[in-house]
């Protein structure tokens, strides 16, 4: 079979026979057969009916069908380039005949309506193109950029509102509400000689104060600011209704006064966390208060109260004694007299 002059006797009929195929099979399908077949006639394989003879015979088959389908293949590959060859030869004018198919009647109606279809065809286009450019244009809203459906419905809630406030505004200034106003046509003055404020900002920022629109953590400072002197007062004046030095009665009741300040610190340490969690600025973040530190200081204060309160009766004191020097002096130089 190596043999260069080496024929097989069947022909392709036969083959597809043996393979138990028929014709305009698939490759794969040859080679499935022809596998199956050979474990069946196989003289080494261990079936009961291994041949040499009739494996001789389905590998013959076998190369027979191979060959047949690649010559199928090859003749229509060659069919496929002699279409597309044919294609590129063909006259350049032969499109303008065709009309893509559009019209009815003679070569000249059928020109007309295809020319109509041309500009209608364009419009369509022209239409599409510059809705695709207004689809881009909008695309960078707040709508089209909101990454959830929460945050969509927030914008829309906000533009909502701003639109409402911008008609009751027009309505005013159009019934006449801001006529009587005070300074009427006149600029707004300056708060703040400051360079490094926004003059616009600063005066935006004192309208609002004015009116009591505060930001929520300027509120908070401001009232933690007032706690923590109303509790300092107060703990001096507990201390000063006390004596000095203290009786056993009068210390337990100053330890209640300082459990009742470490309560009162405990909460307002809860109200700096609130502010700190609000503030816009690192900086302006507030530490906790200390119950020692407070103590210790209603204790200095205590202290430097009783100095104020000691010097005028050291004084007096002082007078006194001046007076009694200066008196007996006098008699002494009068009996020396």
């Amino acid at each position: 079979r190596m043999l260069s002059g080496y024929k097989p006797k069947n022909d392709i009929k036969d083959s597809y026979k043996i393979l138990e195929l028929e014709e305009g099979c698939s490759p794969d399908e040859v080679r499935n057969s022809y596998r199956n077949l050979a474990k069946k006639y196989h003289p080494d394989s261990s079936s009961g009916m291994a041949d040499s003879k009739a494996f001789i015979r389905v590998e013959e088959a076998y190369r027979v069908v191979l060959s047949d389908l690649s010559a199928k293949q090859k003749s229509e590959a060659a069919e496929e380039e002699d279409e597309e060859q044919l294609k590129g030869k063909s006259l350049q004018h032969r499109h303008y005949l065709s009309f893509e198919g559009v019209g009815i009647g003679t070569p000249s109606q059928r020109e007309k309506q295809y020319m109509q279809f041309r500009v209608d065809r364009a419009s369509e286009q022209v239409l599409q193109y510059r809705q695709q450019r207004l689809e881009r244009r909008y695309a960078g809203s707040h709508l089209s950029t909101a990454k959830d459906v929460r945050q969509s419905k927030k914008v829309k809630i906000t533009q909502a509102v701003e639109r409402l406030v911008e008609d009751l505004i027009q309505e005013s200034m159009a019934k006449g509400d801001f006529d009587n106003l005070s300074g009427k046509g006149k600029p707004l003055q300056k708060f703040s000689h400051s360079p490094h404020i926004d003059p616009m900002t600063h005066n935006l920022n004192r309208i609002l104060i004015d009116n009591g629109y505060q930001p929520e953590w300027i509120l908070l400072q401001k009232e933690i600011r007032e706690t923590i002197e109303r509790l300092r007062k107060s703990v001096v004046a507990a201390r000063r209704k006390l004596g000095e030095p203290m009786t056993l009665p009068e210390q337990k009741q100053w330890g209640r006064v300082c459990e009742q300040l470490a309560e009162d610190i405990r909460k307002l340490n809860k109200r700096v966390d609130d502010f700190n969690l609000v503030v816009p600025i690192l900086s302006r973040q507030m530490v906790h208060f200390s119950t020692d530190k407070e103590i210790l200081r209603a204790r200095k204060m205590y202290e430097a109260v009783l100095e104020k309160g000691s010097d005028p009766d050291t004084k007096e004191n002082q007078g006194e004694k001046g007076k009694w020097f200066g008196w007996k002096s006098s008699l002494m130089k009068w009996l020396k007299l």
